[in-house]
């Protein structure tokens, strides 16, 4: 059962390739439904993988996995609408390759094996490479190279850092497997220095492919030449993934009492990001590569509170769970925008709000949220931060990340507003379907109601998956 879950949309993306376009769209959409239900029924009913050495169902891969399997349905709808309005060569491959993503992304949430983890998460970068190349302009082929490239290069930090972990267990633990479940039971017999050592190389290595400074420079380019599905994949979901690998390899860290070593590196990473976004968001000309560097900044808050530990920790899962949907909402409305106005430059758009209605209440809405208005989710992640940092007593660090907070408001607000009420001569050229618009609002309407309401369910996943990192609500 478990492994199904991502076979399906492999096979089905195999298929893909090679199906007409009306076809190719419609599975997509099927797959995106299947995939939901498969992974509502997984968290449920918790069954045993069949490579149980490779694969389990944990707290932290399953709270992953609901977000890329709602996203991903959403998507595809949006998608369908994205594809009868914009002319994409070979959309065969688009389409494949976006469930071949799909496919890889649900491999990493569902691997417990460190090598296993460290293979699906190169996967996810050799699945969506054609996504980002997929106008076939030399600005695009730059793009997707410098992604592949540099992610491949962390990557081989990451395994680099895996193969260190394993040196870690030593003579005593020879039969221990090589999982993270494992590690983590055996973590106080661990070697502290080849730990150490380890995770330092795990969290470069996935923190290229999660967008921390100073390893970020491939995801503005990747998410700006992107088609807009395809960014809110990237954006939305395949930097949990990245996330997810650190997560689990800080669980054996924690286990073995180096949460202080390890809290203290996220910390910094976190602090960079997020200056390293109120440094360029500030100046951005383009509105899909101010978007990217947003997410560069909400990365760098994820890792932030996971360091500070505590209430930080359940900070920053809040924050990851809200930046996913409210991230993608804003991608596919960037996508509506580019459609409406031909061009990528804030300069050339304005008066959204008349020209385009249905998308300015999205974008607008995408806008409040991402930038942590109340009563919006990332408020609350990053309220629980604050806390948590100042009560554990790092009381310069929280201070440059409120500041810093606040300078990427700004230049984000500056530039939305520009976008949403400058006048502008420009004709739309495209007319708002309801296809590529309301998954925004739903994307958007779950953020909000999560916010009130967190099903017991849920709130026991969200528990059980920092719990292990000495995350809690106290």
């Amino acid at each position: 059962m478990v492994e199904i879950v991502f076979a399906i949309p492999f096979i089905a993306g195999l298929i893909a390739f090679f199906l007409p376009k009306f076809l190719g769209r419609s599975l997509l959409v099927v797959i995106g439904a299947v995939h939901l239900t498969l992974s509502f029924r997984l968290w449920k009913n918790h069954p045993p993988a069949y490579f149980d050495q490779y694969f389990a169902v944990t707290p932290e891969g399953m709270l992953s996995l609901l977000v890329i399997s709602l996203l991903f349905f959403l998507i595809s709808i949006y998608t369908v609408g994205y594809l009868r309005e914009s002319e994409i060569p070979s959309e065969g491959l688009f389409t494949g390759s976006m469930l071949v993503f799909l496919a890889t992304m649900t491999m990493v949430t569902l691997s417990d094996h460190i090598m296993v983890m460290w293979i699906a998460i190169e996967a996810t970068t050799l699945a969506s490479a054609p996504l980002i190349y997929t106008h076939r302009s030399a600005a695009s082929l730059e793009a997707t190279w410098k992604y592949v490239l540099i992610c491949s290069v962390g990557i081989a930090m990451a395994l680099l850092g895996s193969v260190l972990v394993a040196f870690s267990m030593g003579q005593a633990n020879s039969g221990t497997p090589l999982s993270f479940s494992a590690l983590a039971g055996a973590a106080k017999t661990l070697d502290p220095v080849w730990l150490k050592a380890g995770f330092v190389f795990v969290l470069v290595g996935y923190g290229t492919k999660m967008g921390l400074a100073p390893m970020h420079t491939w995801l503005p380019d990747a998410h700006s030449e992107a088609p807009s599905p395809a960014s809110a994949l990237l954006s939305g979901v395949l930097l949990n993934c990245a996330y997810l690998g650190i997560f689990k390899t800080n669980k054996i860290m924690v286990a073995a009492g180096l949460q202080d070593f390890s809290g203290g590196i996220l910390m910094v990473f976190g602090l960079l990001s997020i200056l390293a976004a109120a440094t360029f968001i500030l100046k951005q000309n383009e509105y899909k590569r101010m978007l990217a560097y947003s997410s560069i900044e909400n990365m760098g808050i994820i890792a932030f509170g996971t360091g500070v530990g505590g209430l930080g920790v359940y900070g920053a899962v809040i924050c990851m769970l809200h930046h996913s949907l409210i991230k993608s909402s804003l991608f596919l409305s960037s996508g509506n925008i580019l459609l409406g106005y031909g061009d990528r430059l804030i300069k050339n758009t304005g008066n959204l709000v008349k020209g385009m209605p249905r998308t300015f209440v999205a974008f607008f809405a995408g806008f409040a949220g991402i930038a942590g208005f109340p009563p919006f989710g990332i408020f609350i992640g990053e309220f629980c931060i604050v806390i948590a940092a100042f009560k554990a007593g790092f009381h310069v660090a929280v201070t440059v990340f409120i500041l810093s907070l606040c300078v990427i408001f700004a230049g984000f607000a500056n530039q939305v507003m520009k976008i949403s009420f400058d006048e502008t001569d420009t004709v739309i050229k495209m007319k708002e379907s309801i296809s590529m618009v309301w998954p925004q609002y739903l994307l958007l309407l779950t953020s909000l109601v999560l916010c009130f309401f967190i099903p017991d369910s849920l709130n026991q996943t969200i528990s059980d998956a920092i719990t292990a990192i000495g995350g809690g609500l106290k």
